[in-house]
């Protein structure tokens, strides 16, 4: 392995990627400015296509399922518009609340997230000047935090106490926190650059990321998949969560084909969630 310095931490590579003398400062910058991963996002609002949805919820201190939701959906276009049909659902335990409203905060959002009850018009896959947009609902907020964390990592996410800096992996207060990996691979068969940071010992209690892994498409930079590791502790709130992403191109076109997420989180005014969902997509 050799190292090269960005913001002033050591990056390791492997020989393969030593030898064909890559620019780190250019490609950290790659990494801080992607854009692929939220116009792909973006882009299945456009298409029309079928999911399989299965979303399990756990009790807060035991590995036992105490409510689940099953669903297959389908997201029609026409005129400019989308509107995704649910197919098939089937709910266990006290996944709805009597008035019909959801139990569980992360069932509301994932289907806001994932299946909008409303008719939506008139979008598009343009990302310029989309990823701090004001949000007007807790939902809303609370959507475009989250869209900071998956799509922009590295970036100050404001709105959520004392942890803003902790998300700003490329600062160098936070840097020194991390290992820096970059590795070639392949990645079902398509040639990647894989970036990789995980925490340093000393310091794997005091960070945000457990680990964040992206495969980066060689020939044009996109992104085929990431994996996210996030936990942090304070007084008001501690989550520890996992998520996957995987994508396909179709027609030159990045797409999201798999989601999962594994989730336990508490905030001080709200019940405790632990919450695993799964998502795969067809167009």
């Amino acid at each position: 392995m050799d190292t090269s310095s960005i913001f002033s931490q050591p990056v390791s590579m492997d020989s393969f990627v030593v030898k064909s003398g890559f620019d780190i400062n250019a490609f950290i910058r790659r990494v801080k400015g992607d854009t692929t991963f939220f116009k792909a996002f973006r882009s299945m609002h456009l298409i029309p296509f079928t999911a399989e949805n299965s979303l399990e919820v756990y009790h807060k201190s035991k590995n036992t399922i105490i409510a689940t939701e099953h669903t297959e959906t389908q997201q029609e276009i026409k005129n400019n518009c989308r509107v995704t049909k649910i197919l098939k659902q089937s709910t266990t335990g006290n996944y709805y609340k009597r008035n019909g409203d959801h139990n569980y905060y992360t069932a509301s959002l994932f289907h806001y997230l994932f299946i909008p009850q409303n008719i939506v018009c008139n979008e598009n896959d343009i990302v310029n000047g989309k990823m701090n947009q004001q949000a007007k609902t807790k939902l809303e907020k609370n959507k475009e935090e989250l869209k900071l964390l998956i799509f922009n990592p590295g970036s100050k996410v404001k709105g959520v106490p004392f942890m803003a800096d902790r998300a700003s992996i490329f600062e160098a207060d936070e840097a020194k926190k991390y290992n820096f990996y970059i590795t070639q691979a392949n990645y079902e068969g398509q040639h990647c650059f894989v970036f990789k940071i995980t925490p340093k010992k000393a310091y794997e209690n005091k960070v945000l990321y457990n680990e964040l892994t992206t495969w980066f498409r060689k020939s044009d930079y996109s992104i085929l998949s990431r994996h996210y590791s996030l936990s942090y502790r304070t007084l008001l709130y501690d989550f520890d969560v996992i998520m996957n992403v995987n994508t396909t191109t179709i027609n030159s076109k990045l797409y999201p084909v798999h989601i999962t997420y594994n989730g336990n989180w508490h905030v001080f005014t709200q019940k405790r969630e632990r919450v695993k969902f799964d998502i795969k997509i067809q167009y």
